[in-house]
C-alpha cells in the first residue's frame, strides 16, 4: 500500500503558493522597511530573482526524483546516508520552528492582547483539525489547502489594489535613508518569505506526472509570489510612510484601516490569521511525507513508514507530527522575531546543501533523465550558496545577539548526530558493534546498574529457579554484572558460559571473572546467528539480558540457541519496551503475541510479563525448551 497520485498541476500550483507564503508577506515588508527604508524594494527585487533561480534548481532535482522524501531524497542521492539524515533532521527542526513562528504570527494578528492560554488553545484547535484532515486523505487535504490559498491571494489583492490607487510617490523620498548594507541585511531578514519549496517537494509522489508537473509548479508559483510580494510592498509603502509602517506589529491590518477605514482592521486581522494558519496546514500535510521517506530508509522510527490501507496517508507519521507540533506551539509561543532569527540561517544552510546537491548530481549522474534543467546548473548554485553565506555573515556582524542565536541553531543541528548513530545501531549490526564498543569501553560500569538494577536481577534469578550444579548459557553477558551472581548460584559443581557480541564488553567481563574457574567467557561476533568458536556441552539453562532488540534475525538466532539447550531446560530473556516511555524497541518485542510465536517456532514455550521501571518497561520472557 502506497501513496496515491491525486494532485493536478493547478492544485499543486496553488498549494505551492500557499506553502511558501507563510507569515513572511504579512510581517516582513515592515521588517525590511525598518532595515533599509524605501530602498527595501531593492531587497525584494534581488531576493525575487534569487528565489526564482532556487525554484528552478529545486525543479530540476524534483524532476529527477519525484518522491515523497523531497530534499531528503536529493541529498541522499548526492551525499549518502549520513548527510541526507542531517538534512532531513534540519528540515524537521526548521519545519517545527516555522510552525511555532506561524502560530505566533497568526495569534499576533488575531489577538494582539489577551490570555496566552486562550491564544494557544485557539490555534491548537486548528492544528488538530488540520491533522485530522491530513489523516483522512490527500483529496480532502488538497481541498483545504486550495481553500486557504484563495483566502491568502484574496486578502493580499484586496489590499494591493486600493493601495496602488492611493499610491503617493512622496513616501519614497528620500529613497536611501540607510547605508547600502541595510539593503543586504533586509534581504536576510525578508528571506523567510520564500521559504517553503521543501514542503512542496514532499508532495511530488502524490502529484500526477510529478516529474514534469512539479518543476512548473515550483517555478511558476515562485514567480507569482515574487510579483505579489513586490506589488504588496510597493503599494504598502506608497500608502503608509515607511517610518510608520516599519513600527507596526500588524502591518497589513493597519494598512486595511488606511484603505477601508477602522471597521476593516478586525476583518483583515481574521483574514490574515486564516491565511497564516493555512500555511501551518501546508506544513502539517506535507511534513509527514518526509518522516515516511526517512522511516522507509531506516533513518527514522520504522513504525512511521506505515501507510493507512484506506486513506493512503502516512497516518502514524501524522500522529507523531501532531504530538511534536503541539509541544512546539506551546513551548514556542514567544517572540516572532527570535524565532525568525533562529530559522533563517538554519534554512539558508539547508538550502545550500540542496543547491550543491544539484551540482554534484550534474557530475555524478549526468545521464539520469531530467524533465527540466535549471540554467547554469554547474555554477549558478555555487554562486547562490556563496551569497547565502555572505548574508549570514552580514547578519552576524549587524545584529546584536546573533551569535548566541546561531549557536542555539547549530546545537539543534548537532543534536541529530547522536540520534543518527542511535538509529544506525537500531538497524545495522556493524554500527551496533562500533558504537557499543566505544560506549562499553568507557561507560559500561556506570550504566550497568541503571540498566539492570538489583531488583531486576533478582527477578531474573527467581524466574530461573534453582540452578545449583547446572550449566548456564548466558547469551549477552554484557560486562558481567549478572555473571557474578550466576557463578555463585551454580555453586562449584556448576558452570556458567557467558558470551557477548561486543569485544569491549567481553574484555571487561573476562577481567572481572579472572579468578572464577566455573565461568567461561567467550566472544561471538555475528548477530545473525549463534555459532560459537568453542565447543559447548548441552546447557540446562539459557538466560539473556538486553540483547533481543539488537538481533537482526531473531528466529534464526533463537533456533541456534535452542539447539544448545536440553529438553525442559529453563529459559529467561530480559528486554525493554518503550525507552523513556517514548521510543519503541524492535517492533516484534513490543508485540506479545509475536514474541510467543517466534519463540515457539524456535522450540521454546514461553510467557511474557512486563514490569514498569523508572525510564522504561522491562519485558520478561520466561519458559522452557520443549
Amino acid at each position: 500500500m502506497g501513496l496515491k497520485k491525486v494532485l493536478s498541476f493547478r492544485v499543486i500550483l496553488l498549494i505551492t503558493i500557499n506553502s511558501i507564503m507563510g507569515t513572511g508577506i504579512f510581517f516582513l515588508p515592515a521588517v525590511g522597511a525598518a532595515a533599509a527604508g524605501p530602498a527595501s524594494i531593492i531587497s525584494w527585487v534581488v531576493l525575487s530573482f534569487i528565489a526564482i533561480y532556487i525554484a528552478m534548481c529545486f525543479g530540476e532535482l524534483t524532476s529527477m526524483f519525484p518522491k515523497a522524501g523531497g530534499i531528503y531524497e536529493f541529498c541522499k542521492q548526492a551525499y549518502g546516508r549520513f548527510f541526507s539524515f542531517i538534512i532531513g533532521w534540519m528540515t524537521i527542526i526548521a519545519g517545527n520552528i516555522t510552525i511555532a513562528m506561524l502560530v505566533v504570527g497568526a495569534i499576533q494578528y488575531l489577538m494582539p492582547v489577551g490570555s496566552v492560554f486562550l491564544k494557544i488553545g485557539f490555534s491548537l484547535l486548528f492544528i488538530f483539525a488540520f491533522n485530522y484532515i491530513a489523516y483522512k486523505g490527500m483529496k480532502m487535504s488538497a481541498v483545504m489547502l486550495v481553500t486557504f490559498a484563495f483566502i491568502t491571494l484574496g486578502t493580499l489583492l484586496a489590499l494591493i489594489i486600493p493601495g496602488l490607487l492611493k499610491f503617493q510617490t512622496g513616501n519614497f523620498s528620500p529613497f536611501f535613508v540607510f547605508p547600502t548594507s541595510g539593503i543586504l541585511l533586509a534581504i536576510f531578514l525578508i528571506a523567510e518569505t520564500f521559504f517553503g519549496w521543501e514542503t512542496v517537494t514532499f508532495l511530488a509522489e502524490e502529484t500526477k506526472n510529478g516529474a514534469k508537473v512539479m518543476p512548473k509548479a515550483l517555478v511558476y508559483g515562485t514567480i507569482a509570489i515574487s510579483v505579489i510580494c513586490l506589488l504588496s510592498v510597493i503599494s504598502s509603502l506608497g500608502v503608509v510612510p515607511w517610518e510608520t509602517f516599519s513600527r507596526s506589529a500588524t502591518p497589513l491590518a493597519d494598512l486595511a484601516v488606511v484603505n477601508y477605514g477602522v471597521w476593516a482592521s478586525d476583518v483583515f486581522a481574521i483574514l490574515v490569521y486564516l491565511a497564516i494558519i493555512g500555511s501551518v496546514a501546508g506544513w502539517i500535510v506535507s511534513a509527514p511525507r518526509l518522516l515516511l521517506a526517512m522511516a522507509k530508509d531506516k533513518l527514522f522510527l520504522s513504525q512511521l513508514a506505515k501507510v493507512h490501507p484506506k486513506n493512503n496517508t502516512p497516518h502514524r507519521a501524522i500522529i507523531f507530527q501532531t504530538i511534536l507540533t503541539t509541544i512546539l506551539v506551546i513551548v514556542g509561543a514567544g517572540s516572532y522575531m527570535t524565532l525568525l532569527h533562529l530559522l533563517v540561517p538554519m534554512v539558508l544552510v539547508m538550502y545550500s546543501f540542496v543547491l550543491l546537491s544539484l551540482v554534484i548530481l550534474r557530475y555524478k549522474k549526468p545521464h539520469l533523465k531530467r524533465h527540466y534543467r535549471a540554467p547554469f546548473g554547474k555554477v549558478g548554485p555555487i554562486v547562490v550558496v556563496a551569497f547565502m553565506f555572505f548574508l549570514i555573515g552580514m547578519w552576524l556582524v549587524k545584529t546584536q545577539g546573533a551569535l548566541g542565536i546561531l549557536q542555539l541553531g547549530v546545537s539543534l543541528i548537532f543534536l541529530g548526530i547522536p540520534i543518527y548513530f542511535l538509529i544506525e545501531m537500531y538497524y545495522d549490526p556493524k554500527a551496533i558493534k562500533l558504537v557499543s564498543g566505544f560506549l562499553d569501553r568507557y561507560f559500561s560500569r556506570i550504566s550497568e546498574r541503571m540498566m539492570y538494577p538489583s531488583h531486576v536481577r533478582k527477578r531474573v534469578l527467581s524466574l530461573l529457579g534453582d540452578i545449583k550444579r547446572k550449566r548456564v548459557l548466558e547469551y549477552g553477558c554484557g560486562v558481567g554484572i549478572l555473571t557474578k551472581q550466576l557463578s555463585k548460584e551454580v555453586t562449584k559443581k556448576g558452570k556458567v558460559y557467558a558470551t557477548d557480541f561486543s569485544l569491549a564488553r567481553i574484555e571487561i567481563a573476562q577481567k572481572r571473572m579472572k579468578n572464577r574457574s566455573r565461568v567461561v567467557v567467550f566472544h561471538h561476533e555475528n548477530l545473525d546467528h549463534f555459532k560459537p568458536q568453542i565447543k559447548l556441552p548441552k546447557m540446562d539453562v539459557l538466560v539473556s539480558i538486553g540483547l533481543l532488540g539488537y538481533l537482526q534475525k531473531p528466529p534464526k538466532v533463537l533456533k541456534h540457541l535452542g539447539q544448545k539447550i536440553k529438553k525442559k531446560g529453563r529459559v529467561v530473556f530480559l528486554d525493554y519496551s518503550k525507552f523513556f516511555y517514548l521510543i519503541p524497541n524492535a517492533p516484534w518485542i513490543e508485540n506479545e503475541k509475536r514474541v510467543k510465536q517466534i519463540f515457539k517456532e524456535a522450540g521454546f514455550n514461553v510467557e511474557v510479563t512486563k514490569k514498569r521501571g523508572l525510564f522504561w518497561k522491562y519485558v520478561f520472557i520466561h519458559g522452557e525448551k520443549v
